[in-house]
């Protein structure tokens, strides 16, 4: 970086690419929110599915995930009656935790029984909600699921990188205060050298260094070394105490260079991106407990063990073809309309009739693979020893991160991490593996960062998401091009027949994308029932 800087002249667009990489996503996302390349969330409040259907109009929803449920319980309340058929024994789909006395059997037959304490859990599929993701809390809040932070961004977390550092883990906080610091000396140098195409004025630039002093904890000199100012943001090597030789001890910065050869500062904006920003939150007990007040409130119109074996459309009705999976018994189940939230990749599969459009979109999406591993600890250990309560750690592992709870801190409880969480490829590989060896593999990888690991660790279980019955993978994956050619085809009002769930949004693996999904083509389907032509065909360009 110091070598751009000598041998090229810093532009605007090079320093606000510089401060996109020390300041993170944040800066960058209010910078493209001005150009007009990324948006909010469109919830505005609960819907209001104006009109009446006809008496005894029947709707068939297909998954009782949050889309299925969003859809079942918005459609019940405006007047249709409705029925669920759900491939579980349970609600809740990807909206899923394994607590302590669970079992789970994956593609395979491999079965694993959840050996955890009873108050423990670990939540395979999603673990955190972000603040703007208004349709969900505002269902958290209208069915009282009692939420508490989720703790994402952690300062006193690590930073590792096996083959720099001596392979220790480096303080998330040193990694970005010497970053930071040394990026705002770079850049307080070029101004000073007046190397920026468009300059500012003299009164621009006084403002800007002395921004810059601030922001990256330089000294009098605009240098950033050791001393009060980056210890400051740093920490110390000593914290001040009381009494006699309690003056505080500088700390030393790590070298820019050897920061940047770490690889390590790619890592430190993954908290400033808008969809990690603080404050998230999570559900008090894990997750499932969203999709159990929805099962509450939609309590006698589920079957449940209801494998879906063909959708027909035929004289304006949509039959539904179904095994049980405890009796094997077959059975069918007609309705006015359908609302299906069966994943793609799952859907593929099955029988359907839809108009070719449709089918070519259901074909288009593949399903991301993913592996999550949770890991159960006799104590506390990052708490007790290392002073890391909730937050990630990030490395250049296989395991990628390691995720400490949120919950349950400073007690003598013992605690589960999210000891790897892995994606593409890599993921594929640990797919391949036994859930014991992807277990033993994250507490060995695991050691490399916590040494306390091998002696602590008590019991473990995997999830990976490609031999999960029910989903076939973690979430559908579009690219620009299948969105223009698909996505409307696949979102579109077919027959008697409306598709929603995470992979018919933008919002791709978060519960809010499900959620929106549904209200869209409920909202849709409801007025093409209620003669609503306007508001159907607004909702199809949405």
């Amino acid at each position: 970086m110091s070598i751009l800087l000598e041998s090229q002249t810093l532009t605007r667009r090079r320093f606000l690419t510089m401060v996109g990489y020390a300041a993170g996503g944040a800066a960058m996302y209010q910078a493209m929110m001005k150009l007009g390349h990324a948006a909010e969330g469109s919830y505005d409040g609960p819907i209001r599915l104006e009109g009446k259907p006809r008496e005894g109009t029947t709707v068939l929803v297909l998954g009782a995930g949050l889309a299925g449920m969003v859809s079942a319980l918005e459609l019940r309340n405006a007047g249709y009656k409705v029925k669920i058929l759900e491939y579980r024994e349970k609600v809740g789909g990807r909206n899923w935790s394994l607590h302590g006395g669970d079992s789970f059997t994956e593609l395979g037959g491999a079965r694993q029984d959840v050996k955890f304490d009873k108050d423990q859990y670990i939540n395979p599929g999603p673990w955190r909600i972000p603040f703007h993701h208004r349709a969900l809390l505002d269902y958290c809040k209208r069915l009282n699921v009692k939420l508490e932070p989720f703790i994402q961004y952690n300062f006193n977390a690590y930073l590792h990188s096996s083959g720099h550092f001596n392979g220790t883990p480096q303080r998330f906080r040193h990694i970005h205060a010497d970053f930071q610091g040394q990026v705002a000396e770079l850049m307080s140098k070029a101004i000073n050298a007046g190397k920026l195409d468009e300059p500012l004025s003299k009164e621009d630039q006084e403002r800007m260094l002395e921004a810059l002093r601030s922001w990256g904890a330089l000294d009098k000199n605009m240098a950033y070394v050791k001393g009060m100012a980056s210890s400051s943001v740093r920490g110390f090597e000593r914290d001040a105490g009381g009494g006699l030789g309690a003056e505080p001890i500088f700390s030393e910065p790590l070298a820019l260079a050897d920061i940047v050869r770490s690889d390590g500062w790619h890592n430190m904006g993954i908290h400033d991106l808008y969809e990690f920003q603080q404050t998230m939150f999570q559900p008090v007990g894990g997750m499932d407990q969203i999709g159990a007040a929805f099962g509450r409130e939609l309590e006698g119109l589920i079957t449940f063990n209801a494998k879906v074996t063909a959708i027909k459309q035929a004289d304006g009705k949509v039959t539904v073809a179904y095994t049980d999976h405890n009796s094997g018994k077959e059975s069918k189940e007609t309705a006015d309309w359908c609302v299906c939230t069966i994943p793609l990749s799952i859907l593929s599969q099955i029988e359907l009739d839809a108009s070719k459009e449709m089918l070519a979109a259901i074909d288009a999406v593949p399903y991301a693979p993913s592996v999550k591993i949770g890991l159960q600890f006799k104590r506390r250990f990052w708490e007790d020893d290392e002073a890391i309560y909730g937050g990630i750690t990030y490395t250049d592992l296989p395991i990628t991160q390691i995720s400490y709870p949120s919950t349950g801190m400073l007690s003598s409880r013992k605690g589960v991490l999210l000891g790897g969480y892995m994606f593409g490829p890599s993921a594929m590989e640990w797919s391949s593996l036994s859930p014991e060896e992807r277990v033993q593999k994250a507490v060995e990888y695991g050691a490399q960062i916590h040494k306390q690991y091998k002696d602590e660790f008590e019991s473990g279980v995997s999830v990976a998401w490609h031999r999960v019955p029910w989903t076939l993978g973690c979430y559908g994956m579009w690219t620009e091009q299948t969105r223009k050619a698909h996505y409307e085809n696949l979102c579109k009002i077919d027959g008697n027949l409306v598709l929603a769930g995470e992979h018919a949004s933008y919002v791709n693996a978060w519960q809010e994308g499900a959620i929106l999904s549904a209200l869209n083509a409920i909202t849709r389907l409801h007025a093409h029932v209620t003669g609503n032509r306007q508001a159907d065909n607004q909702g199809d360009k949405s």
